[in-house]
């Protein structure tokens, strides 16, 4: 009896010091390399098809305003429909990204996107433009689930470095659309424009299958097998080894419910995350639209004394019922100028989130764009306004890359899509609202507009400076 009990505990005591690892520290053990340089350039990637795709609007909107004679309202409703589109499947691909992977998800949206962005081209009329605009703004929102990609296969400390950097791309996309723009629109015209910034998603669409699924989300539904299969590839492709043992982690079969986002644990950081997203987009589209007006239509002092002949025909604009102005190569280059601006503030940026951590960084950021919101109303040079507006673009780009990091953090794995899908459409609402502020407000009251976008700038400021829970130097929950 004595001999049988110890024969039993020597085959038990292989079970008992069996060692484990979760997804966690497997990426944490295989850390930083080949792979992870391979994700940051195609899932950065989506960033310029975004920008190209979001930015398109504010280039065009001269030009269908012309053909099509356009009243203020129905040019604002263009932008307001595409992020309408937005919002919505914003929550539905964050559901389905949850339940069914966020690399089918982020596939669908860009053939979907791809497709409608093409048939925008061929618009017979005005009411055609603004529904497959739509059409594009739901493909679009699928793209957020590259950065999802991103964080849950990036080590901790590399999170807080890698993941601001990838405004350079969104950079890429707005120079690229606006330079082309430059060239297309005076010479063959939007529609070949629109055509031509559909191609840089068609080509991501085949860089995809070289990124896996996320290896968190296949924990999350008990596909063990596949989520070590990728962190063993991702370990020879670093050169790196994986931890000793075996992968557990338990599966959760409770993945993408909306009620989860509202539980007591996570009820007011939800809140005051879609207040500061739906702020952040109100201000980032605010500023953008705010300068194609400004530029279009000379609504600074200093710059309506100054006349261009070439371009604006006043006898012509007298007879016409819309505002018809076209974009000078000057205008252009300011735009040109403003949008570079998005990366100025790129190392501080980083240097913030690391060290003084994401909320007191985006509580700054701002209550910074709030102060340059109100300075665009000193009566200045067209060199002054171009500053202003270089530094309302790197402080907006700012809020994005903070509130990005935040969201995509603090919710568990098993959250995570539909927290970054309902926060993207709550973004989207101040998207749509911020069209009729900058293109139909502003045109009647200038002050009044940026007395708006300022005070919105500023709850904002406050809802980031008492959000409770930090997520500098805090592991990637993986179940709620």
């Amino acid at each position: 009896m004595g001999t049988q009990q110890k024969i039993d505990s020597r085959k038990q005591d292989p079970q008992q010091e069996q060692k484990t690892f979760t997804v966690e520290e497997a990426v944490e053990t295989i850390g930083f390399g080949r792979f992870h340089i391979a994700l940051f350039l195609i899932m950065g990637s989506t960033g310029v098809a975004e920008a190209m795709e979001i930015m398109l609007i504010a280039v065009v909107s001269p030009l269908i305003r012309c053909e099509w004679q356009l009243n203020d309202w129905q040019v604002a409703l263009v932008t307001t429909m595409v992020f309408f589109g937005y919002m919505v499947f914003s929550i539905l691909f964050g559901l389905l990204a949850d339940r069914y992977g966020r690399w089918k998800i982020l596939l669908i949206s860009f053939i979907w996107g791809a497709y409608f962005s093409l048939l925008t081209s061929f618009s017979p009329t005005y009411t055609w433009f603004v529904f497959l605009r739509a059409l594009v703004g739901c493909g679009v929102s699928g793209h957020a689930q590259g950065l999802i990609i991103k964080t849950e296969f990036l080590p901790m400390k590399y999170r807080g470095f890698m993941l601001p950097l990838s405004q350079v791309f969104w950079l890429a996309g707005s120079l690229l659309i606006i330079g082309l723009a430059s060239v297309l629109n005076p010479t063959i015209g939007w529609r070949w424009l629109i055509r031509i910034a559909s191609i840089p998603g068609i080509i991501l669409i085949l860089a995809f299958k070289f990124i896996p699924e996320s290896a968190r989300y296949n924990v999350s539904t008990g596909n063990k097998e596949a989520a070590v299969a990728t962190l063993q590839k991702i370990a020879r492709l670093n050169h790196s080894a994986m931890p000793e043992g075996i992968l557990v982690e338990p599966a959760n079969a409770r993945r993408g419910r909306f009620r989860d986002l509202l539980d007591p644990k996570y009820l007011r950081t939800t809140l005051q995350i879609w207040i500061i997203w739906l702020g952040i987009s109100f201000a980032y589209y605010g500023v953008i639209l705010a300068s194609a007006e400004l530029l279009e239509r000379d609504m600074v002092c200093s710059l309506q004394t100054v006349a261009k002949p070439e371009l604006r025909d006043d006898s012509q604009e007298s007879h016409s019922p819309c505002h018809c102005r076209f974009f000078a190569p000057s205008d252009y280059q300011i735009m040109i100028i403003s949008t570079i601006g998005e990366i100025a503030l790129n190392p501080l940026n980083i240097l913030g989130i690391n060290f003084l951590g994401r909320r007191l960084t985006l509580s700054i950021t701002m209550g910074c764009t709030a102060l340059f919101f109100l300075l665009l109303n000193i009566c200045t040079t067209s060199s002054g306004l171009t500053g202003f507006l270089f530094m309302l673009r790197a402080l907006v780009a700012a809020n994005f890359n903070t509130i990005y990091i935040y969201t995509a953090e603090v919710y568990p794995t098993t959250m995570r899509a539909l927290g970054m899908g309902t926060s993207g459409s709550l973004c989207r609402v101040g998207a749509m609202v911020a069209p009729f502020i900058a293109q139909v407000l502003m045109s009647t009251s200038f002050l009044g507009a940026l007395c708006l976008f300022a005070g919105v700038c500023g709850v904002c400021a406050i809802s980031a400076f008492t959000l409770p829970i930090e997520t500098k130097g805090r592991a990637l929950q993986q179940m709620k």
